[in-house]
């Protein structure tokens, strides 16, 4: 079951207390540590920790003795160290029973109208005080109750704990407030309305006190709200309404919403951001009289159904029930200002708290990118950008008024965990154990086989009723990994789930497992109840219509990136410099509304720096497909079809009142977009700073000394990507006349396309030896007669991007139907990578601990990585099934234990028998298409 609500972090003891007064500052430090790392041109030597300091405006200043690997925990502990020297105590306890919590509303209901405590408290209540005495007649020091309901968090806590009914129901909040106030001293209410007051007439020097601090409004103030029809059929609109100076503000408001009057009008918890005042305004429903509200409980005229009231959409953002129409409006009184605080609320706010509900809205909102981010389908800590996914996660639930996510986080002992052989990963994939041995019996830590970390996630209703749950068979190598991973599965199967809203009750399929989810139909469908009906599509009003918790498709593989953007106006010249998958990239760009007549567009989004990662879904795809055809300085514009209707209002500010009139047939996206930096992945990052060469010159550098030995005239590199290693060719004396590049990536070989073309065209100009080159869109594993019996085949670091089983595939395919002479195969050395890691630059974020499980891939996006041990096993094997010999070596470091940071295999081709042939001479199968082609007149085609 969930836990109890955690303590507060000492920063938010601090924050409660003095809020912006709190000044953090974190000094970094630089610290020995061990591993000398032989080979590598960059030893690293020490590493960034963090020393915290805390000024609190003259109160005190606080820096602490030690020093941390991450700089929260060095503001946390700073924080710690003030709580401690101040002596502040935790708040005191709230009341265990209703019984308790009862008499305290009482109490704290007559505190408000005390003599003694007007106007001389700072509490937000006063500030409606003091506008009700500037009335005459019978209004004078009236308020309406729902002004309570505005300024006091805890006359809700002890509502709720009166009944838990009232967090949801303002209307009851309302009820209780009132029949405390009976039987409060020196409070009277209405018998007739929602009005309360002091009993006794303030005195002449209250007032005056209250008058001289409470100077009121000086001109009136135009504010605009928005308007929230409890039709579903009639959409939100902005209004407007002027605060007077002698008039309460909900005074407006009411007449805005057709109320009898203020005291009519109830009000919701606020939205959106909690230092905000934004909520929903709204009439009571037609209730019997108040004098008649007994025990708590509200009673209504005619057939007693208020449901037939509810606003849907209102009910839905606040996670109260709200009736009739409803103003969201940004108006009240707070602690950190005298005077009325107001903010203009517009459809772009009110769409935008609409879209922090769903599961992508907070990192969409966080990253000031509503059309053009999306929810990465990888996490990593060193190209992670905004809030983490388990805050993430905590935020969605929070906002569905949904219990916190509990994360059960197992350690597993490695060497227990997966046998035989398997390699370790931390960034998406499965992490196994590197070698198979028994468990430590005696408790000690074992450094070769270090544990590892599971974690499972529940989701629960607010009545702690379990309605997901989410178990895997990944192992990370640290125990945050293995929560944050964990938490980014489930906000992608909810967001799958907000994207289907449209699936009707027919239609509705719930496994009782599916990829690793458990559903529990029944809690999921009622909590999510009030959301399908906002969201659901109806049809011929079967209320039935709800959305289906099926077995959502969740590949995030590369072909969901295959779109081509059609580019126009492309500007810059090529620097060279193009973003690779892996790459963190920053863009500027501008998205305009473009009517498809061209007569008219609308500027809907701008950011002037925006970095994500290639590769990691972080984009909406036509957006990649644009970036990755670009290289740094050039911009282009290209157009896409229209987003949903919601998230273009949430990005127009200040023309979503036209924007809503426009139809969704008549116009389209533009997008205007910059490269302005690309940062290679980490994995080449650290081949550059840590080997000279870099690793792969090293491994280019191999396969020319093959060619060159071998008088090599054709070569096919199969799963060329963006063609480094023909571009790569090319700069070295080589025997060749034909080069060939084979992908399944649309987008690299346009790249490569494009490079090759130019390094081809400067060597013609030269007059040097300019082999033909043809680039080949296809699977590697579909056999294609163009690219048979070649000199050389390469695959070089690509095994690793695909799955142990295709792996093997393309190694039979490759051997068995493409009959190279010789085949080049290279991947990462697994074992190697402990020593990679600790010369790196650390991440200042986060540094790595001791023991803290096998090492990490080299790159999130590997599948697997092979010990030597596991790579000879997989080409021992094929070269035995295929007639080929096959012999080992490698590149970086001196091959020496752990063996080279890349390993590589080279098969040989044994010699047939004259009457032996292939069966694939005479296949004439070519399901390749041509990208691009250089001829070359004095080559034959093959």
């Amino acid at each position: 079951m969930p836990t109890a609500t955690p303590a507060p972090t000492p920063k938010a003891v601090i924050h409660q207390r003095y809020g912006a007064k709190a000044v953090y500052m974190v000094e970094e430090v630089r610290e020995a540590v061990d591993g000398a790392c032989p080979g590598l041109a960059l030893p690293q030597s020490t590493r960034s920790v963090y020393r915290g300091h805390l000024d609190l405006a003259g109160v005190l200043s606080v820096t602490t003795p030690g020093t941390f690997v991450r700089k929260k925990d060095a503001e946390q502990a700073a924080a710690q160290m003030a709580i401690d020297k101040l002596g502040i105590q935790p708040t005191a306890n709230i009341p265990s029973t209703p019984e308790e919590a009862w008499e305290e509303l009482i109490a704290r209901i007559s505190y408000f109208f005390a003599d003694e405590n007007f106007p001389t408290s700072s509490h937000p209540l006063v500030g409606h005080l003091s506008v009700t005495i500037r009335r005459t007649g019978d209004l004078l020091g009236r308020i309406p109750i729902s002004a309570i309901v505005a300024c006091d968090v805890k006359v809700h806590t002890l509502c709720k704990i009166i009944d838990p009914k009232a967090e949801f129901d303002p209307l009851l909040v309302l009820s209780m407030i009132y029949n405390a106030a009976k039987q409060s001293t020196g409070v009277s209410v209405s018998n007739s309305n929602f009005w309360i007051q002091s009993q006794r007439p303030y005195s002449p020097e209250a007032v005056d006190l209250a008058l001289q601090r409470w100077s009121g409004i000086s001109d009136p103030i135009r504010v605009e709200a928005v308007l929230v029809p409890c039709v579903m059929e009639d959409e939100p609109k902005v209004v407007s309404f002027n605060l007077s100076e002698n008039e309460h503000y909900m005074v407006d408001i009411a007449s805005k919403l057709s109320a009898t009057d203020s005291s009519d009008v109830l009000v919701s918890r606020t939205v959106g951001k909690t230092s905000s005042e934004i909520r929903f305004y709204f009439p009571a429903p037609d209730v019997q009289l108040v004098s008649d509200l007994s025990n708590n409980v509200v009673g209504c005229r005619g057939d007693g159904n208020i449901n037939r009231v509810i606003n849907k959409r209102a009910s839905y953002i606040s996670g109260q029930t709200i009736y009739g129409d409803a103003i969201l409006a940004n108006v009240g009184y707070t602690r950190r200002d005298s005077e009325l605080q107001t903010e203009n609320v517009t459809l772009c706010t009110y769409y935008r708290i609409l879209l922090g509900k769903m599961p992508d809205g907070i990192y969409k909102i966080s990253k000031d990118s509503i059309l053009v981010a999306e929810l990465p389908c990888v996490y990593s800590r060193t190209s992670w950008k905004g809030p983490s996914p388990r805050d993430l996660l905590c935020s969605f639930c929070r906002l569905q008024r949904l219990s916190e996510p509990y994360f059960t986080v197992n350690r597993v002992s490695a060497s227990c965990n997966v046998p035989g052989s398997a390699v370790c990963s931390e960034e998406m994939g499965s992490l196994k154990t590197a070698k198979q041995s028994q468990c430590a019996k005696d408790g000690r830590i074992d450094k070769e086989n270090p544990d590892v970390f599971k974690c499972y996630v529940k989701i629960f209703s607010k009545k702690r009723e379990l309605l997901l749950e989410y178990s895997t068979d990944d192992n990370w190598s640290k125990e945050s990994d293995a929560i944050q991973n964990s938490a980014l599965k489930v906000l992608i199967w909810f967001n799958h789930y907000f994207k289907q809203l449209n699936t009707h009750m027919e239609k509705l399929y719930l496994p009782k497992s599916t990829d690793g989810f458990t559903i529990y139909p029944n809690i999921f469908l009622q909590e999510f109840a009030m959301c399908l009906s906002v969201y659901g599509k109806s049809s011929g009003g079967d209320s039935r219509t709800c959305s289906a918790v099926g077995p959502f498709t969740m590949d995030t593989s590369q072909q969901q990136l295959e779109n081509s953007a059609f580019l126009t106006d492309i500007d810059g010249q090529d620097s060279g410099v193009f973003p690779s998958h892996g790459s963190l990239t920053c863009i500027s760009y501008s998205v305009y509304l473009l009517m498809k007549d061209k007569r008219k567009k609308y500027l809907l989004e701008v950011n002037n720096e925006f970095e994500f990662e290639i590769g990691a879904g972080a984009v909406r795809t036509q957006l990649e497909s644009c970036i990755t055809q670009l290289s740094v300085d050039q911009s282009a514009s290209f157009v896409d079809e229209l987003s949903d209707r919601d998230l273009i209002l949430a990005a127009a500010s200040e023309l979503s009142p036209d924007l809503s009139k426009i139809s969704r047939d008549s116009c389209v996206l533009e997008f205007s977009v910059k490269v302005l930096q690309v940062t290679e992945p980490m994995e080449d990052r650290m081949e550059k700073a840590l080997f000279s060469p870099p690793l792969s010159k090293q491994r280019v550098e191999f396969a020319v000394r093959h060619i060159n030995q071998l008088h090599a005239t054709t070569l096919v590199d199969f799963g060329c990507g963006s063609g480094s290693l023909l571009d790569s060719l090319l700069e070295h004396p080589i025997t060749l006349e034909k080069i060939v590049g084979v992908d399944i990536s649309r987008k690299g070989l346009t790249r490569a396309a494009k490079s090759l073309h130019q390094k081809l065209s400067k060597k013609l100009l030269m007059q040097s030896n300019v082999p033909a080159a043809v680039l080949y869109h296809g699977s590697v594993t579909d056999f294609d007669s163009r690219v048979y019996g070649f000199d050389i085949g390469t695959c070089l670091e690509v095994i690793e991007h695909v799955e142990e089983d295709e792996a093997s595939l393309f190694g039979s395919v490759v051997l068995s139907s493409f009959c190279p002479a010789v085949l080049i195969v290279s991947t990462p050395n697994y074992e190697y990578n402990p020593i990679l890691q600790r010369s790196a630059m650390p991440n200042k974020e986060e540094e790595p601990e001791e023991n803290t499980g096998p090492c990490k891939f080299r790159n999130h996006d590997h599948k697997f990585e092979w010990t030597r041990a596991q790579f000879q096993h997989w080409a021992t094997g094929l070269a035995a099934s295929h007639s080929y010999s096959v012999e080992f070596s490698g590149v970086g470091g001196s091959g020496e234990e752990p063996g080279y940071a890349s390993q590589i295999a080279v098969f040989r081709r044994m010699t047939r028998d004259q009457e032996e042939s292939s069966p694939k001479e005479d296949d004439p199968r070519q399901p390749y298409e041509v990208l691009w082609e250089w001829a070359n007149a004095s080559m034959p085609s093959n």
